[in-house]
């Protein structure tokens, strides 16, 4: 663990401003993310059911589940800007009209979709209780996520070389946050919008919720298949996806 000005002094080096910061890539451009994580079953499960996209961001996803065949969709994110930006796009893909988007979620729906967020909710066991409280007696959560925190970019904005997040110090690290982002001052990285999700702890996660797993897969990072031995699950895994039912 490095620290102190040594660790603020490499990572300003290795990283001098936030157009460096983060390896992370967009792997879903040209693409659709629903169909790379989920697949066509997922896409014939929507069909003419009630939606909420929980995380929704910018609304892209929850206006394709729209568009695939969904009779209402719901969006749910706590980030104003997303869900401004996502009504202006459902009106210009003319869906507005079943497609809506919000910061809390106060409909039953027969479906939750969750991608790209439990590493980021603040309290994710909360979020499953929402969640809980929101679905149908026979309803079903899909959810994907990654990286977990302990894969090689699991740090994201902080991952500015594989595992960097694990090499430095959190204090180190925040403190090189600070110089592009200087109007937030975090005292944690998880007050940074990254709860430091691991494969496990997810696993620990639903066993103490309203869910169990009907489905559950840990996706080896692509072309690293050996990484998937229970042993080096933790920093192999690229992305988790699974199905979620009432217990």
């Amino acid at each position: 663990m490095i620290g102190g000005t040594l660790g603020y002094n490499l990572l300003t080096w290795i990283a001098p401003g936030e157009e460096s910061a983060g390896l992370m890539t967009a792997p879903y451009a040209n693409t659709s993310k629903l169909e790379m994580l989920l697949g066509q079953r997922f896409l014939d499960e929507i069909q003419g059911k009630t939606v909420l996209d929980f995380g929704c961001g910018p609304g892209n996803e929850a206006i394709e589940i729209a568009l695939r065949g969904a009779t209402r969709v719901v969006g749910v994110d706590i980030r104003a800007e997303f869900l401004e930006t996502a009504r202006a796009r459902a009106i210009e893909a003319g869906v507005a009209d079943r497609c809506v988007f919000s910061a809390t979620a106060e409909e039953t729906a027969d479906l939750i979709v969750s991608l790209d967020s439990f590493e980021h909710f603040y309290d994710p066991a909360a979020m499953l209780r929402v969640m809980d409280n929101c679905l149908g007696p026979r309803g079903k959560v899909i959810a994907s996520f990654g990286p977990p925190w302990l894969h090689p970019l699991g740090g994201h904005l902080f991952s500015v070389f594989p595992w960097a997040h694990l090499v430095f110090t959190e204090r180190a690290l925040l403190q090189w946050r600070r110089r592009f982002r200087p109007h937030q001052n975090p005292r944690k990285i998880t007050e940074c919008g990254l709860n430091k999700m691991t494969v496990g702890g997810f696993e620990r996660l639903v066993a103490r919720s309203p869910f169990r797993f009907e489905r559950f897969e840990a996706r080896p990072i692509r072309g690293l298949r050996c990484l998937s031995a229970p042993v080096l699950r933790e920093f192999g895994t690229s992305v988790v996806t699974c199905t979620l039912v009432k217990r």
